[in-house]
């Protein structure tokens, strides 16, 4: 990729990311928002039974339930996820080697934000989806986005990129980085 090619890849690479980024999180609000409309203080929905309900919950703690009314603990945690995956969108080489990556860090970075806005909001997340047949814990949309991205992150990372594909995150990010993945 010339020079010129890769600015306008880079400049193609923020707004796609933005843009994807503010649809994830408006999916994930409206969703949170219908399950307030249609299952608060109301019986759960069985859209398959034995397996898979819709159920409201107010969620005042972490995965699984855990640090209720932490809020501020989740503040912090979502600014750490939030700053990790900013940074590692401004460090990435502009190629489509690393989209893969690019895409996993804009779920979580979506994911994270879902979430605090309902803890800014109101103090609790809202949940609502229910795997009965596991007795799984209630979660959101916005917890699959960080879920399935720090899984699917987990595994690029041990299986796709090498070593020297990395260094980007802590060493210079410079031309012949952006255009070499190897």
């Amino acid at each position: 990729m010339t020079e010129r090619n890769t600015r306008e890849y880079g400049k193609s690479i923020y707004l796609w990311l933005a843009v994807s980024a503010v649809l994830l999180i408006v999916f994930d609000q409206l969703m949170k928002y219908a399950a307030v409309v249609s299952l608060k203080d109301k019986p759960a929905r069985v859209l398959i039974k034995g397996v898979l309900e819709l159920r409201y919950l107010e969620n005042r703690g972490a995965a699984f339930g855990m640090l209720q009314n932490a809020w501020i603990v989740f503040i912090v945690i979502t600014a750490v996820f939030v700053a990790i995956s900013l940074y590692f969108v401004l460090r990435v080489p502009k190629n489509r080697h690393y989209l893969p990556l690019i895409i996993a860090f804009t779920f979580l970075f979506s994911g994270a934000i879902g979430n605090f806005i309902d803890r800014v909001s109101h103090r609790y997340v809202v949940d609502f989806i229910y795997f009965s047949i596991i007795d799984f814990p209630i979660f959101n949309v916005a917890d699959i986005y960080v879920t399935l991205s720090v899984i699917a992150i987990f595994i690029m990372i041990l299986f796709r990129y090498k070593d020297k594909e990395m260094s980007f995150l802590f060493g210079s990010n410079s031309k012949s980085d952006e255009n070499d993945p190897n």
